[in-house]
């Protein structure tokens, strides 16, 4: 088998190592099953070829047994009869369906067409067929995916089969060279058909990268072991499916008290966590969580909740679970890397209720960053929550930004690293409005050596006058002064509340605080 002979021989180690486990669980799967109690579901996309690639594959083997060394890998040909399932569709492009028979042919596959939806289809065949399992194109991050293992059994009221994932683990890169390599066999040994065929697919995904990704095609062609073209390909192989993020209507409070004005309601939010056991005992000033207030106070949003929490997972889970569902923007940092205390990214799958996977994106950074050593528990820094990940790219950083949804993941442990992840996301965010900038909020600062109880009762009544300036009054010492804060988008509003306060008092009764 001409496809196992060029793995074998291939150069490229974490492409072999993703082979032999997809080989492995095929043999798995045709010794538990008879080959008349297995199909294989094929819908002519990238995925399904390069697992018909792996069955032929597997197949050969299973047949051949451990004894190779008297076959012809590559011209020891088995015909291939596992029963191929097609779901043909009337919306499906014409050169998928065109893509799907030529296949057929060269293979010489025993396919059935099915034109009813998925789950009558399988009805109708597997009350007419002994079929128990199907091996299906199934990747991380579909999102039929999530919850899914290599063998797992069929969804409640479903038809009962088991669902057999071969390729689960693979990422868009491997899927991308499995096909090449394919490609490259064929016309090595002069099999025009079936190049023919294979480039056709190829063909199909370097039209994506250049329509899609507006990537030019001499940069696909010269560049196409280039890691940044994979992190695109993989980012918007699925765009068109992903639901998009809206901002949660909130009721805004200022003061407590309640605000339905709209300037409010209208205001963009976010949340800031701080993970670590060494702040909540002491042992570690936080110094990262006020800056970043900061920062997003001058590009004009608001900050709801500040927090720490523990390096316990569930601590984690139930405080981003808290938080992302009432802010537009979660922010993150602490406890990130291999030691047995960096919990942080999964708390955050947890809190999403998915699982952790290998991002091979993800870990190909590490990889350049540490070297061989991504062995061990390193190795399991490359996991990230299942499906719900966007990695953000950035020349001056070493690794990127991790976003899940709308929960962003810093690795800063320091306000120098901070201003550097933070000028990067902005850069980043003009790019693809990952966080919109709106007007920065703008404040003004009263000195008073009254006491609280004279400053109480007129701070109410300019609290009720103002409801779109945030009023707000804090001693640096117990027998110190009261400083006043005013704060907000509106410059004349915040100086009419100031001069409305001080109106209520002598003159010199207040003083400006730079």
């Amino acid at each position: 088998m001409e496809i196992h002979k060029a793995v074998e021989e291939s150069d490229d180690i974490r492409l072999k190592t993703k082979y032999n486990n997809a080989i492995y669980v095929i043999q798995r799967a045709l010794a538990l099953y008879s080959v008349e109690e297995v199909a294989f579901s094929f819908n002519g996309g990238k995925d399904s070829t390069v697992l018909l690639h792996l069955l032929r594959a597997g197949y050969y083997l299973h047949k051949a047994g451990t004894n190779l060394s008297t076959r012809d890998p590559v011209n020891d040909e088995i015909t291939f009869p596992i029963r191929t399932i097609y779901f043909e569709s009337s919306s499906a492009f014409p050169e998928i369906n065109s893509f799907t028979y030529d296949t057929a042919f060269v293979y010489k596959l025993q396919m059935d067409i099915i034109r009813l939806d998925f789950k009558s289809g399988l009805e109708a065949l597997l009350k007419d067929k002994p079929i128990r399992a199907i091996f299906l194109g199934v990747r991380i991050g579909d999102p039929t995916a999530v919850g899914q293992e290599q063998f797992s059994p069929s969804s409640p009221g479903w038809p009962p089969f088991m669902r057999v994932n071969p390729i689960l683990d693979w990422s868009y890169r491997s899927v991308f060279y499995a096909n090449l390599y394919s490609c490259l066999i064929k016309r090595c040994l002069g099999l025009s058909l079936d190049l023919q065929v294979t480039l056709q697919l190829v063909a199909f995904m370097i039209q994506f990268l250049t329509h899609c990704c507006a990537i030019p095609r001499q940069t696909i062609v010269k560049k196409s072991t280039n890691l940044h073209i994979f992190c695109q390909m993989g980012r918007l192989e699925r765009a068109g499916r992903v639901k998009k993020l809206t901002s949660q209507p909130l009721n805004a409070v200022s003061n407590g008290v309640n605000h339905e004005e709209s300037h409010w309601k209208s205001m963009s939010t976010a949340s800031v966590i701080a993970v670590g056991d060494e702040i909540l005992s002491g042992t570690v000033e936080d110094r990262v969580g006020s800056v970043l207030c900061r920062k997003l106070h001058s590009i004009g949003w608001a900050v709801s909740h500040v927090s720490i929490t523990r390096n316990d997972i569930d601590s984690v889970a139930d405080e981003v679970d808290r938080q992302k569902s009432t802010n537009d923007m979660v922010f993150i940092y602490g406890g990130v890397g291999p030691l047995p205390s960096d919990v942080t990214v999964a708390g955050i799958a947890k809190a999403f209720g998915v699982r952790m996977a290998p991002d091979e994106e993800f870990e190909e950074y590490l990889r350049h960053l540490i070297g061989e050593r991504c062995t061990g528990d390193r190795n399991e820094m490359a996991q990230l929550p299942e499906g719900i990940t966007e990695l953000m790219h950035h020349d001056k950083l070493r690794v990127p930004l991790i976003k899940c949804q709308n929960v962003i993941i810093l690795t800063a442990t320091n306000v120098a690293e901070l201003e550097k992840e933070w000028d990067c996301l902005i850069e980043l965010m003009k790019s693809n409005e990952l966080l919109v900038m709106t007007e920065p909020f703008v404040s003004k600062r009263l000195e008073t050596t009254l006491s609280d109880v004279e400053a109480a009762q007129p701070l109410s009544d300019i609290v009720i006058k103002f409801p779109d300036v945030y009023t707000g009054a804090y001693r640096e010492s117990r027998g110190g002064s009261i400083v006043i804060t005013f704060k907000g988008k509106d410059e004349a509003r915040i100086r009419a509340a100031a001069e409305a306060l001080c109106k209520k008092f002598h003159p010199g009764a207040f003083s400006e605080v730079d």
